[in-house]
């Protein structure tokens, strides 16, 4: 199995990319890296992120980090989801998809609720946002603590103006400040089903959608962007585009399309 399987990790203290955007490519999957402006103010970069595909079973598996104060959260998360591979990976290769969403909830709930979890966070320096994101099927999944945003770009969704997958939740952090620390733990999650032909899965952090002049706070700009060459190119010209506007915070950036042959759910009346 393991043949099959693309991993990658990478949190912005090992490398900032402060004024040089990065563009890499992971198979199918494009991972866009910007650290922001020195000349804004920027100096140093704490986001995060994570990738994991397997081509042969069909599925990808994304963590996006987006850290304050310092990077020490953002690491722990991917620490932890590493240390886990093994355990992750099978779920990823249950049967069914159903069965792989079901299970992974609860296994992400128990990571994040673990003494052992809670009490690594009370010693960090910072807190993050993070986003968690399985394509498995004709299926996306996601788990959400605070803002770090998941599109989906897909033509019949676009006619009837749904880009955004989840909402950006203000004032949620896994670390130092820790929403699974409260008495109710707040984070959000979602199913969503894929359309069928070309779908384009899009996250980012805030980075992108808050720079000056705003190029990209309306997701049609984002959308628009990928017609007309290669994903690689348009995520290059975008971060181009955020450093020209004199960008501060830093972006990263994980995009990829999958075309879905089965049918999609429809109205009775279609």
């Amino acid at each position: 199995m393991s043949n099959h399987i693309v991993e990658f990790n990478w949190i912005g203290s090992q490398e900032n990319f402060v004024d040089k955007p990065d563009i890499l490519q992971l198979n199918h999957i494009v991972v866009g890296r910007y650290g922001g402006n020195s000349n804004a103010g920027q100096y140093k970069n704490e986001d995060g992120c994570l990738v994991w595909l397997n081509e042969k079973e069909d599925w990808e598996f994304i963590i996006l980090l987006d850290a304050h104060n310092t990077s020490e959260s953002a690491e722990i998360i991917v620490e932890q989801f590493v240390n886990d591979s093994s355990q992750i990976k099978d779920l990823l290769s249950l049967p069914t998809t159903h069965q792989t969403f079901k299970m992974f909830e609860e296994q992400i709930l128990n990571m994040f609720q673990s003494q052992e979890f809670l009490s690594t966070c009370r010693n960090v320096k910072g807190e993050t946002a993070c986003l968690i994101v399985v394509r498995k099927d004709k299926y996306v999944w996601w788990f959400s603590v605070g803002d770090c945003i998941l599109y989906l770009f897909h033509p019949e969704l676009s006619t009837l103006g749904q880009y955004q997958l989840n909402q950006r939740q203000f004032y949620e952090w896994i670390g130092q400040v820790n929403t699974f620390e409260q008495e109710v733990p707040c984070f959000s999650m979602g199913i969503k089903e894929l359309r069928q032909g070309e779908n384009h899965l899009f996250l980012t952090t805030d980075g992108l959608i808050e720079c000056p002049n705003e190029p990209y706070s309306s997701p049609i700009n984002i959308y628009n962007s990928f017609f007309n060459s290669k994903d690689g190119e348009n995520i290059q010209s975008m971060l181009k585009n955020i450093k020209d506007n004199n960008v501060r915070d830093s972006t990263t950036i994980v995009s990829w399309k999958v075309t879905i042959s089965k049918e999609a759910t429809r109205a009775s009346n279609q």
